[in-house]
């Protein structure tokens, strides 16, 4: 016999059936009368949001219209079938609520169920806890890197906003996940005007959510409320020129296909395919690249290790890969595959290490936990003037983890101005010649642990 007031009930394989739950009374009724309840660091919403654990697992739960709640439901699956960065959606549920027993006559509503994003903060965590101040602006580069690729996949949010998107970290940057998509549509291919009328409502949003957030908080000078919106559609427009740019190509010029390609690699992108188009200047071509996703060194990684990784972290990983192929060329005095490498980094390197993090993993990805000790053997190595190792390292970041006070929220394990560095994103390719422009000076980055939820 089905709970008290569910009326239907739709859950996808591998989650709980949430029949336990109490369907017959409002979201915000469950408090002391739903055991499940747990606490989460979130945003704001105009909708009742509640949070239930089953064993290790955590799921929102969000209030809606049942019209509403099923079509942000279908927007977010196909997101998930676009492999684009969003919340997974598990489940829907219509129910009628307001009344207690077995005669129910209340109102119908309908409730979204959504896995929680483990490890991702709302925006205010970053401005309100203590030890994430150097993660503030990198929001930036998030958030205009998640337009980028969803209006790539042909998504319109429709209420892009810093209250819905959730940011987890990635190797010392961030990676932006959209959350809230009532208000989206999904096309095969986005229009310039659903694109800039996007960007648009990003910037107003943007302005609204700092506006109240400053309200509570000192926002740093950086981050101006009415210039922080501008400054994430200038970082975005950039990227958007950049990968639909189109290049002239000579006839003795087809090189410059493959280092357009391997320029779109280093930014993270995949390249589905290459149109080459009569420019109508003699003998040239106009060279155009589809893109198809920005998960190129995360799928790279997969394919030689089968590690899942966050989109910097699989290049920070990758590229200490090949500084192992080099190493074992060097040594064996002949080239040899980076498969080879790959699978002598996993057994020597990263699985014995994984061992040894287990203790104070709390929940945390494996892949940024391993990138944090790289950062921290960076720092140890810059300190001595030579390269420490990587189970010195092991042992020193053990040791200040152990001496943390909470785990739980993000803090700072090292500091100072002698903070180690980790490489910046390959710069863009100079439209002019095709060459790469200068990268910017690293900023220096402490190393921080991870936190226990968004």
């Amino acid at each position: 016999m089905p709970p008290i007031g569910l009326t239907a009930i739709q859950i996808r394989q591998g989650h709980p059936d949430f029949l336990d739950l109490p369907w017959n009374l409002p979201l915000a009724e469950w408090e002391g009368k739903c055991k499940r309840l747990v606490q989460v660091p979130r945003g704001l919403s105009r909708h009742e949001v509640l949070f239930v654990s089953y064993g290790k697992v955590i799921y929102a739960l969000k209030e809606l219209p049942p019209r509403v709640a099923k079509r942000e439901y279908d927007v977010l699956r196909g997101l998930e079938d676009r492999e684009l960065p969003a919340v997974v959606a598990v489940g829907l549920v219509r129910a009628r609520t307001g009344v207690e027993g077995a005669d129910v006559e209340g109102e119908e509503s309908g409730i979204l169920i959504t896995r929680f994003l483990e490890g991702s903060l709302p925006y205010r965590t970053l401005f309100m806890n203590q030890g994430l101040e150097r993660y503030r602006e990198r929001l930036l580069d998030a958030m205009a890197s998640l337009l980028v690729r969803l209006h790539l996949a042909g998504f319109y949010w429709g209420d892009c906003s810093l209250s819905n998107t959730l940011f987890r970290r990635d190797a010392g940057e961030l990676q932006a996940y959209a959350v809230d998509a009532e208000t989206s549509e999904l096309h095969e291919k986005l229009s310039d005007g659903k694109r800039l009328h996007d960007l648009d409502i990003m910037e107003e949003n943007v302005a609204g959510g700092l506006a109240d957030l400053a309200a509570m908080v000192a926002l740093p000078p950086s981050l101006d409320v009415f210039e922080t919106g501008p400054n994430i559609r200038k970082r975005y427009e950039r990227l958007w020129e950049e990968i639909n740019k189109e290049l002239p190509i000579a006839p003795q010029e087809s090189y410059r296909i493959h280092e357009r390609i391997r320029a779109l690699n280093d930014l993270g992108f995949s390249v589905g395919e290459v149109d080459l188009v009569a420019s109508g200047e003699g003998d040239h071509l106009r060279m155009r690249t589809i893109v198809t996703d920005r998960s190129y060194h995360r799928h790279q990684l997969h394919s030689l290790t089968g590690l899942e990784a966050e989109d910097r972290q699989a290049t920070l990983l990758l590229n200490e890969i090949q500084e192992l192929k080099a190493t074992l060329t060097k040594e064996l005095n002949r080239s040899i595959p980076l498969s080879t490498a790959a699978f002598r980094w996993l057994e020597d390197r990263f699985n014995p290490t994984a061992q040894k993090l287990q203790p104070v993993r709390d929940g945390t990805d494996m892949s940024e936990l391993y990138c944090q000790v790289l950062e921290h053997k960076w720092f140890l190595s810059e300190r001595a003037k030579k390269d420490v190792g990587l189970q010195p390292a092991i042992d020193d970041y053990l040791e200040l983890r152990k001496r943390q006070k909470d785990p739980s929220i993000a803090v700072l394990l090292i500091g100072g101005p002698s903070s180690p560095t980790l490489p910046r994103p390959v710069p863009p390719i100079s439209a002019a010649d095709g060459k790469q422009e200068p990268a910017p000076a690293p900023e220096p980055r402490p190393v921080d642990s991870p936190s226990g939820g968004r």
